[in-house]
């Protein structure tokens, strides 16, 4: 079902639900009733009419808001496209994609943002909402015209995975945004350190023969953006924090009333450096996948609110750029579907509750990049997921919707099922629960 085709207004109420409220930061049993694609309240009458959908027990929570996913679109179709990523994105409880700029041509202009804005819409059954590039061709140069491409819907602006190492530059264009009230999206990884590497360093990336890049590439990187911030005042995200030594340098900006917030991976919260085994590409990540000691920090500063936001950093590559010697292989994973059963790894290990979790999921993204989802509170957007936490599976890479089929969770025994996606209020993945 595409997004032209999808019917809104309709009236339903989701009765015996396990509420996930991240707002309240609660989780009660309950019913919910949704009407012309927004929610009208909690443990009210069922009107006549009304599609009553019985969750049985099983988890209600606001639609989960996918933070920094790349969509093949232009120029790498045959990885993915708008349409296989929003398949992939309904049917992982996913109701509104953010994608990244590095395309081909990146997003650097509004005419390139409103192509990508045109097709989303046409293809996609949940919310797309897209970034522009920091600067022209991600080049590192000369900053775009964010004014324009603000008007034409960019909701920030960030060069992905490529840093801007001209401080002068970087200042400029924190100084407009700063005065535009736009965001940045910071890549904290120091180039010159981390060039050419594909593992962190350390005893396990010597005995592979790996090339390793030390943490403290991350930390220098952050210590300088958030120096550049405090200069400026602009409004900063980093896509990804992933080490332990970068946690104090965050807590000291947020505590000094810095507009400044981070998110990090699910593969950074659930894996770490060793499950790279025997040079399994799959496993190869930008940045590489840290120590035990470091994924164990990561997740408990989720758990406190350090860390704002988990996301899947969606990186589709097909098999030929994996199927390659470690060195040479892409790096990214995708992630899509697999974001909701591996964040429940960490509720299922008891290192998180799932309000917090739904609010790293959705109500922080939601609020950072103001959209008006992430909660069950009356008057929001009938973003819904209906899932079954319990439910147990083994991940086979074949049956993903992405076009790529990059996981490094193949294989893996998994416990949590996604049963049914609304968008709106439509049902875009499970109708046959609406159905029954």
């Amino acid at each position: 079902m595409t997004a032209l085709s999808r019917p809104e207004g309709a009236t339903i109420a989701f009765t015996d639900a396990r509420l996930i409220d991240p707002e309240a930061g609660t989780e009660t049993r309950g019913s919910l009733l949704v009407a012309a694609g927004h929610i009208v309240g909690r443990d009210l009458a069922i009107p006549p009419g009304a599609t009553v959908i019985d969750c049985a027990g099983l988890c209600l929570a606001p639609g989960i808001i996918d933070v920094g996913v790349q969509v093949g679109e232009p120029g790498a179709r045959h990885k993915e496209s708008f349409r296989s990523a929003g398949l992939a994105a309904a049917a992982g409880g996913v109701t509104t994609i953010l994608t990244r700029p590095d395309t081909d041509p990146p997003i650097d202009s509004p005419e390139v943002l409103e192509f990508v804005t045109r097709r989303a819409r046409a293809e996609t059954p949940v919310h797309i909402r897209p970034m522009a590039t920091l600067t022209k061709a991600r080049a590192g140069r000369e900053m775009v015209e964010m004014g324009f491409l603000l008007d034409a819907g960019a909701v920030a602006f960030t060069d992905a995975d490529r840093v801007v190492t001209d401080t002068r530059v970087l200042t400029r264009a924190m100084t407009y945004a700063e005065s535009l009230g736009a965001l940045i999206i910071g890549h904290p990884q120091e180039p010159g350190l981390s060039r050419g590497a594909c593992a962190t360093s350390g005893k396990f990336a010597s005995l592979r023969g790996l090339p390793g890049v030390s943490p403290m590439a991350e930390r220098m990187a952050l210590d300088r953006d958030l120096g550049l911030v405090e200069m400026t005042g602009a409004a900063w995200h980093a896509d990804q924090i992933t080490c332990a030594r970068s946690l104090p340098a965050l807590e000291r900006a947020k505590g000094n009333g810095l507009d400044v917030t981070a998110g990090v991976s699910i593969h950074h919260l659930t894996l770490n450096e060793f499950d790279v085994g025997d040079y399994r590409t799959f496993f190869k990540l930008t940045p590489p996948l840290r120590s035990e000691d470091d994924r164990k920090a990561m997740v408990a500063a989720v758990a406190e609110g350090l860390i704002d936001v988990v996301c899947s950093m969606h990186t589709p590559q097909d098999e030929e750029s994996k199927r390659l010697p470690f060195e040479e292989a892409a790096a990214g994973a995708v992630g899509l579907e697999t974001l909701l059963p591996a964040a429940l790894r960490l509720w299922h290990a008891g290192e998180i509750a799932l309000p917090a979790l739904w609010r790293a999921l959705s109500l922080t993204p939601a609020r950072r990049f103001r959209l008006p989802g992430g909660r069950l509170s009356p008057g929001a957007p009938a973003d819904l997921v209906l899932f079954d936490p319990h439910a147990p599976f083994v991940l086979d890479r074949f049956t993903l919707r992405s076009k790529s089929k990059n996981t490094p969770f193949d294989g893996a025994r998994l416990q949590g099922r996604v049963r049914a996606t609304f968008v709106d209020g439509a049902p875009v993945f499970g109708e046959d629960v609406v159905a029954g």
